[in-house]
């Protein structure tokens, strides 16, 4: 099993940036592919980004794409979520997590096994 801290989080204006990172304790972090996902109330967890485990394969939701990047640091136990050029529809809770199954990353959050407890992100107009 894998613990997830999420940190990073925060107020910014629309246009700014934030850096969120994720700090992984377990032996299987290094295997394990990660993603970050988002939620609002009353809507469904939504994917954001997720990496392979060497982190040589990443890939974005649509909304995201060319203002996010996911990175990781597997000697570090980390994962980061780099945001810019964020939008007031960038607000949630956003939420790491490990998939220790074998395949391709998904963006479905059901094969995630581990989360954590989530950082709350707020864009002002």
């Amino acid at each position: 099993q894998v613990q997830l801290v999420e940190s990073g989080g925060g107020l910014v204006q629309a246009g700014g940036s934030l850096r969120l990172s994720c700090a992984a304790s377990g032996r299987t972090f290094s295997t394990s592919k990660m993603g970050w996902f988002r939620q609002t109330p009353g809507k469904e967890r939504e994917f954001v980004a997720g990496i392979s485990w060497s982190g040589h394969t990443t890939t974005y939701a649509a909304s995201v794409k060319g203002r996010f990047t996911i990175s990781r640091d597997n000697a570090k136990n980390a994962v980061y979520l780099q945001m810019n050029s964020l939008k007031p529809e960038d607000t949630a809770v956003y939420y790491c997590a490990g998939d220790r199954h074998l395949g391709q990353i998904s963006s479905n959050p059901s094969p995630y096994d581990d989360w954590g407890q989530g950082t709350q992100v707020t864009v002002s107009s």
